[in-house]
């Protein structure tokens, strides 16, 4: 990290002295991070303290405090005058500890040095309730993505049982759901006009918990839900599964109901969700005075790695309207596209390239899903009686423009801008809207516009891409397109590197142990990959995280949407042995897969995959006879390409 010589006063204060730097005494709200304080738009602790900087209050905050000790940490800034702010951080506490294999990770992304060790288990909760102790008096409001995703009764995969809403188990007055800003703006603008935060019961996007004996608070704008108390989905599975998709439709509705639900003598209110951010909007939380960087405190204890990945990236749109039963981002921001101006991007290039340490490359030019920036319904009307949880599968709806025009033109904005050598689209891209056969809007002539800028001028050597799986059964359950369009995908990939000779090779993703997933789904897809020319390095096994659909599978053995029962690896030997069949060519393996396939009466798989069957009489497969006929004769090798055509 660099020793970048800058007045304290430009970063929000973290300690007693910086207080004064600022010429205060008091605070007006102390923010509690499980996270290092980085001033940076990518960074949520930074952006809530400088929004409510920017609205006229005084605000520190209190990265990775020690709850181990006497607390000193929790006191320094003494009591706050309206409340605590806390949040575990930019991951859930739990996912930043753990594997999916339950082993504890020996690193910390978003800790100096990549430390391990500076934030407990279930970090929204653990502050909560110290601070609680500490203060009793003062209220504490509740935000990031642990307490968005834990605010209705949830499974827990590291405890392996459901927990009520964190509301309940931390003792929080209040929990922000989503993106916080417009639910923060409001309370903020009431507490300006003296109204207290014990009060505040029907501002949108946010939960309070409050005793069945006390009355609901009115709106006559809203609808009414009840879900299964919290009790009754203690015994009964399917009632908690029959909750989730109330949960997930409602979350995703422009129109939405609010939701309650009964725990013990409590009752849980869960008010509807702000409509989509405005470009205004969205642009007046990144144009904020952001210093850019980690907090001087840090120089010694070496860098932030979350830091050094973004610190040359610029995101673009918030949002995904995908629907990925297995992902979080939906549930988190929404599935309707929050994309910042032109004007707002290219400002915060000009920051990036001003950056002493910009040596011409911009890491990243996207976001979450990079080329779902500016598309929307197409009229807004439709888009408010909708209740899918995804606008593309499973087709992609009429209604959405999926143009990528803007993004191209935006591209090549960037790529003109005189100090950018290169502007990587390094987080991958939503192929299948690049496919005509699946995306029937597509305007070919732009998406190959646009595909052809990404292959020609945004490739750090080789693109990231997902398509999770090559099942139907299980792609179906994750909400995911079937494979075939991927092959056409790659078709118009490869195409478009032979017109310019390049050689950039596509790197898909893919998830082992989903719902749905069976061994023979594993060695299909390990099959159907090798013969396409890849030898997967970028796998993942799948990791049960509260609000997903493939969470409740996992848990409750039924699908949510129509509670009929479903098949999902549980066992750690069933999760790893699915794992292992993503790297059948390490010598440590092949054995194994051999025994797998000949014991479930296989011979064929395992002649696409090794080669060969356990028979005495060996099988060549025919792609491979050829090559081998071709180079007896003297002709050329047929390329991976070709074989695939011959097939």
């Amino acid at each position: 990290m660099k020793d970048v010589r800058r007045p304290l006063s430009d970063w929000l204060p973290i300690t007693k002295k910086e207080l004064e730097a600022h010429g205060w005494d008091e605070l007006d709200i102390i923010l509690v991070s499980g996270d290092a304080y980085v001033d940076h738009p990518s960074f949520g602790p930074a952006v809530i303290g400088r929004i409510i900087q920017s609205e006229g209050f005084r605000v520190g905050i209190i990265p990775q405090p020690n709850w181990k000790d006497d607390l000193r940490d929790f006191k320094k800034f003494g009591k706050p005058k309206y409340f605590f702010g806390v949040t575990s951080g930019c991951m859930d506490s739990m996912v930043n500890h753990y594997t999916a294999g339950k082993r504890k990770r020996s690193s910390d992304s978003y800790t100096p040095g990549g430390e391990a060790g500076f934030r407990p288990d279930y970090a929204t909760t653990v502050y909560t309730k110290i601070l609680k102790e500490i203060y009793p008096d003062v209220p504490v409001v509740i935000g990031g993505i642990e307490a968005s995703l834990r605010r209705v009764t949830h499974y827990d995969y590291w405890s392996d049982q459901l927990m009520p809403s964190i509301l309940e188990s931390s003792g929080a007055d209040i929990l922000v759901y989503g993106m916080g800003e417009p639910p923060l703006r409001e309370i903020l603008s009431l507490l300006k006009k003296g109204v207290p935060l014990s009060s505040m019961k029907t501002i949108p996007q946010t939960a309070v918990f409050q005793p069945k004996s006390v009355a609901i608070p009115k709106n006559k704008n809203w609808e009414d839900v009840s879900l299964n108390a919290h009790e009754v989905c203690l015994q009964d599975k399917i009632a908690y599964a029959a909750n989730f998709k109330i949960v997930e439709v409602e979350s995703n509705k422009i129109i939405a109901r609010r939701i309650f639900q009964e725990s013990g003598d409590n009752l849980l209110i869960i008010n509807p969700p702000y409509k989509t951010m405005t470009e205004a909007e969205i642009d007046r939380s990144f144009d904020l005075p952001y210093t850019r960087l980690p907090h001087p405190k840090y120089l010694k204890r070496g860098d932030i790695p979350a830091y050094e990945m973004i610190k040359f990236s610029i995101n673009m749109p918030r949002g995904c309207f995908g629907g990925c039963s297995f992902c979080t981002i939906s549930a988190h921001q929404g599935k309707f596209i929050a994309s910042r101006s032109e004007a707002s991007i290219m400002r915060e290039v000009e920051q990036v390239v001003n950056d002493p340490d910009f040596k011409g490359y911009i890491s990243d030019l996207g976001g979450l899903s990079a080329n779902m920036y500016r598309m929307k319904g197409i009229d807004e009307g439709i888009c408010e009686k909708c209740v899918s949880p995804s606008c593309i599968h499973p087709v992609i709806c009429s209604n959405l423009d999926t143009s990528h025009k803007p993004l191209t033109k935006l591209y090549q904005k960037v790529d003109q801008h005189p100090k950018v050598k290169k502007a990587f689209v390094g987080s991958g891209i939503r192929y299948d809207l690049l496919v005509k056969d699946y995306n029937k809007n597509l305007n070919e002539k732009e998406a190959e516009e646009y595909l052809e800028q990404v292959v020609t001028r945004h490739i750090s050597g080789r693109l990231k891409v997902a398509p999770e799986h090559t099942a139907d059964d299980t792609l179906k359950i994750m909400r995911k397109p079937s494979f075939k369009y991927f092959h056409k995908f790659k078709e118009g990939y490869d195409r478009i590197q032979k017109k310019h000779g390049l050689n950039q090779p596509l790197i898909p993703y893919f998830i082992s142990s989903h719902p749905g997933c069976k061994e023979e789904d594993m060695a299909n897809l390990a099959a159907e990959t090798k013969e396409m020319g890849f030898q997967l390095e970028q796998v993942q096994d799948f990791t049960p995280t509260p609000m997903t659909v493939a969470t409740v599978i996992y848990y409750s053995g039924v699908h949510p949407y129509t509670l009929k029962p479903t098949f999902a690896p549980k066992t750690k030997e069933e999760k790893k042995d699915q794992h292992r069949f993503f790297f059948w060519y390490k010598p440590e393996n092949k054995q194994w897969v051999k025994d797998k396939l000949m014991g479930a009466g296989k011979p064929e798989l395992l002649a696409r995959l090794m080669g060969t069957t356990a028979n005495s009489e060996r099988e060549v497969p025919k792609w491979l006879q050829e090559k081998r006929n071709a180079k007896k004769s003297s002709e050329k090798p047929f390329s991976r390409s070709s074989r695939k055509k011959k097939r």
